[in-house]
């Protein structure tokens, strides 16, 4: 399963012929265009119909999707990540700690916000997920650096 990514989840419905509202869904808008190949629940999966609702994907795929299901893509068919960006999968799990070396928890997750998006780690501490109090991401190392202040 490491060599997957999740680009979504499978959503409420959407009508009657089996389309459903794309949760947590990739920002590439072709991630869910008619004819993408995609994982659902691990199966392989096409998807049949492809639009937009609310501002959210809404799709249909050739196999039947349960709600809460996981949708994937193999790792290797993502694009490398544009300069001083990075996929959530390659942040969770680094070790959080501030410039002077005082150790914050763990990268748990990456939580969209509206502003920026928001680091969440296993201490319970949220972090803003911008360069002021970002000083660094080393992923060889499993580190991330932040700027004091911001964990208080």
């Amino acid at each position: 399963m490491d060599d997957l990514v999740q680009v979504g989840r499978v959503g409420k419905p959407h009508g009657l012929q089996g389309a459903f509202y794309v949760e947590r869904a990739s920002e590439d808008p072709q991630r869910f265009a008619k004819g993408a190949k995609l994982l659902c629940a691990g199966e392989p999966a096409v998807v049949v119909e492809s639009k937009r609702a609310q501002g959210r994907p809404v799709i249909r795929l050739d196999v039947a999707a349960p709600r809460g299901a996981e949708l994937a893509i193999p790792r290797a068919e993502l694009p490398p990540p544009a300069e001083d960006s990075y996929y959530v999968f390659q942040l969770v799990g680094l070790a959080v700690e501030e410039e002077g070396g005082r150790p914050l928890g763990t990268v748990r997750d990456v939580d969209p916000g509206v502003a920026h998006d928001v680091l969440v780690l296993d201490s319970g501490v949220a972090l803003p997920l911008v360069e002021d109090c970002v000083l660094e991401v080393d992923l060889a190392a499993g580190r991330i650096k932040v700027a004091p202040g911001f964990a208080d």
